[in-house]
This record gives structure tokens, sequence and C-alpha cells, in this order.
């Protein structure tokens, strides 16, 4: 009789200096598995590398995902069908959070398999952690629009929101374009709102600093290309 299959989720690092605040039992669960999801293999199979420098990595079968692509799922639940254990794998953090892990995660949940989430680094709530700010009431928004009127726009609703509730905002940008948004919180916000920006987590240059929008504009941040984590909390 064959073994039912298990999804372990394997946490990877947010800074590649950051090995070290990855558990142990990590490797336990990545000895396990048979079969590999993961969003980039080739990081994949060199983080895989650092935490087992013994492991064949080609006697695994790997599968990329790629958000909702059909495929991936009719793969997925193949496996599961064939009783393998399976690992998901994110580009950094935690699989399923702010990630395309969730899709498949879904349908071992929709399967009745086992779904194992392995502690590890997140950066959300590493940031909101040492913000600060109210960790009791938060809201993870993922990207703001790109588009400069609707990003404005968007920021009004998240520091009107925060001021009335008295709740913390989280979000995030793709790493190049972090100079312009914070340019628009600057220009935007009030000045009594408060921000932290948090960058390179876990990594040998982590910055946290929250400050308010008056303090900030006295020296505004360079972060261009730096992995970031954003939170507004507007003074009630």
């Amino acid at each position: 009789m064959k073994n039912a299959s298990t999804v372990y989720l394997i946490p990877t690092f947010l800074d590649e200096s950051g090995l070290h605040v990855l558990p142990d039992y990590i490797l336990d669960a990545v000895k396990i598995a048979e079969v590999f999801f993961v969003e980039n293999e080739r990081s994949a199979r060199r983080y895989l590398k650092k935490l087992w420098k013994e492991m064949d990595i080609d006697s695994y079968r790997w599968f990329t995902i790629h958000k909702t692509e059909e495929t991936v799922k009719h793969e997925f639940l193949q496996q599961i069908k064939l009783g393998k254990q399976i690992a998901i794998i994110s580009e950094a953090g935690c699989p399923g959070i702010a990630d395309p892990g969730q899709t498949l995660v879904a349908l071992a949940q929709e399967a009745g398999i086992p779904v194992k989430p392995l502690v590890g680094p997140n950066s959300i709530l590493l940031a909101l952690m040492a913000s600060g700010m109210n960790g009791q009431h938060f809201q993870f928004h993922g990207y703001l629009p790109i588009e400069t009127a609707e990003r404005i726009k968007r920021l009004k609703e998240l520091e009107i929101i925060s001021r009335k509730e008295g709740s913390a905002h989280i979000f995030i940008e793709t790493p190049y374009r972090n100079n312009v948004l914070v340019d628009s919180i600057l220009k935007t916000c009030v000045q009594t709102t408060r921000l932290c920006i948090a960058v390179n987590l876990t990594g040998k240059s982590e910055s946290i600093q929250t400050k308010t929008i008056e303090a900030w504009k006295n020296k505004v941040p360079d972060i261009n290309k730096q992995p970031a984590i954003f939170i507004l909390q507007a003074e009630r």
C-alpha cells in the first residue's frame, strides 16, 4: 500500500547571509521530500545545497510554480495521487504568504492532504514586530498601484482607515521602484503619520526604522534595489 502524501511548506532565507535564522528541523522535512514545487528552480536548488551539501539534487522531481498555471496544478494533483511527499519552496520567506504557492496549498486542502507549515522568516511579521505599530489590528496590501494618481489615492485611503481604526497597513514594492514609492508617501501623507521602512531583513545591512513623515523628510532614505517592507499608521 502506497503512503499518503504530505505537503511541507519549506521556508527559505530573506537574505543570503541570513541562513542562520532558519531552524534545524527544516532539513528534516527536506530529507523526507521526494518532489519539489518551487517558485524559482535555480535559486531553490542553490538554497537546498546550502542546507544539505550531500543532497543529490538531480534525483528529485522539480516543478516550477507559475501562479495558477493549469499544468502545474495537474502535476501537483498527480503527485498526490502517487502518494509522494511534496515540498513547496517560495523565492523568499514563507510559502503561501504573498506567494504563488498558496494555489497549490489550496489544492492540497481540497484534496484532504495534510499540510505542514514550517517556521521560518517572514518579512511582513518581522517588520511589524520591530515597527512599534499595531500588531493586533493590521492588514497586508501587497503592491500599491503603479500609476501615480492611483497610488496617491490608495495611500490617502489607507491613511484615513488607519486614523479611524488605529490600524497598521503593510505593503511592498518592486525594489527598483522603492524610491518612487517613498517619494509618493512623503508627498501624500500628513506630517504626523508614522512610516516604518524595513530593509534587508535578517541580512548584515538590516535596517528597521519608524519615524513620522515629517522626520523622514529631514533625511530621505535611498533604498533603491533593496528588498523592503513599508508600514503606515496614522495618528488618531
